[in-house]
């Protein structure tokens, strides 16, 4: 699995762009993943924007993505599902996804980070990293050295969250990283493709710089 970077789709930001347009300009840009992020959204409303985003990225390599939605996830048939500390049981949702789905579970802690089962999540999200008005309430900020301790216990790849730039992407891998997410770094700004890709090119370089 290669989630590389990680564009997660917020409909306030994507006010510009619609969501799905922004989803192909972030492809195109180099995103390996798009998740569907909308807390206000029914689930017929998810259901229709999943599928035009589904629709619109076929033929793609893209992992599309649903945040906390398990019954929008399998109406889309996505590729996968994203859960919090508080969401729907991680055991719940792989039973509910089968074997052949990715899932995901949002981390923010040490603690979280060492206890998850990887037989039945693929990667976790550690957020914040630093802070962040894309999520006002948000947990602490873990920073680097979190970010690397949580990241030398986790048993599947983590995906890093929170402040996130190209600017700061590539410290973000060397202290653990597998892959980078980012919201208003792509979401709501004038060329979100040329966005994805400065980032992109940045993991790209970091990985072939990187000592052996």
């Amino acid at each position: 699995m290669d989630l590389s970077l990680y564009v997660v789709l917020d409909p306030g930001l994507c006010r510009r762009m619609s969501m799905v347009e922004t989803a192909v300009a972030a492809v195109a840009g180099g995103a390996g993943a798009i998740q569907l992020r909308d807390k206000t959204a029914t689930t017929a409303q998810l259901v229709q924007a999943g599928r035009a985003i589904r629709h619109a990225l076929a033929g793609s390599s893209a992992r599309l993505i649903i945040n906390d939605n398990i019954e929008a996830a399998l109406a889309i048939d996505a590729d996968g599902l994203h859960v919090g500390q508080r969401d729907l049981p991680v055991r719940t949702a792989r039973e509910a996804l089968g074997p052949g789905k990715l899932l995901g579970l949002s981390v923010e802690s040490l603690a979280q980070a060492a206890s998850v089962e990887s037989s039945v999540v693929d990667y976790i999200g550690i957020s914040p990293v630093f802070a962040t008005s894309t999520k006002p309430d948000h947990a602490p900020p873990v920073g680097l050295a979190g970010l690397r301790l949580m990241a030398a216990v986790s048993p599947v790849p983590c995906v890093a969250i929170g402040g996130l730039t190209a600017q700061n992407a590539a410290l973000v891998m060397a202290h653990g990283a597998a892959s980078v997410a980012v919201v208003s770094a792509v979401c709501g700004q004038p060329e979100p493709e040329a966005a994805a890709r400065e980032i992109f090119d940045v993991i790209h370089r970091w990985r072939q710089d990187r000592p052996s």
